[in-house]
């Protein structure tokens, strides 16, 4: 698991690999995340868009970027948290995954959120 706050803003990362969805002959390795953000400080905030660097076993990069998450831009009030999953193929057993939220606070300061690196990796190989 992967943890960081950033103004108050924890975001902490699972990631699975899902055999059922991958077939490593064809080279295609599918993984799951599930994010929890939660608003730690005193002011509300809201999340606006995300930005992912997306690494393979061989240091190719893709990054992604888009409005909010799962077709949500959530609004976390003091205390409160926001529980999602999404998904991520590879073409190689692993890789790693980090990246950032653009929030926004009610006066309309923005800042950038931390998304610690995770790493994306088949169960087989852990053993």
């Amino acid at each position: 698991m992967s943890v960081a706050v950033t103004q108050g803003i924890k975001i902490s990362v699972a990631s699975f690999y899902r055999e059922d969805e991958s077939d490593p002959r064809q080279s295609q390795y599918f993984f799951t995340y599930e994010i929890t953000i939660e608003n730690q400080g005193d002011e509300p905030a809201q999340l606006l868009s995300r930005h992912w660097i997306i690494k393979d076993a061989f240091n190719r990069i893709e990054e992604v970027r888009g409005e909010g998450v799962i077709g949500q831009m959530p609004v976390l009030e003091p205390g409160a948290s926001f529980f999602y999953r999404s998904g991520c193929p590879l073409r190689t057993e692993f890789g790693s995954m980090r990246g950032t939220y653009l929030m926004e606070r009610p006066n309309g300061e923005r800042f950038e959120a931390t998304i610690a690196p995770f790493p994306l990796i088949t169960s087989y190989l852990l053993n």
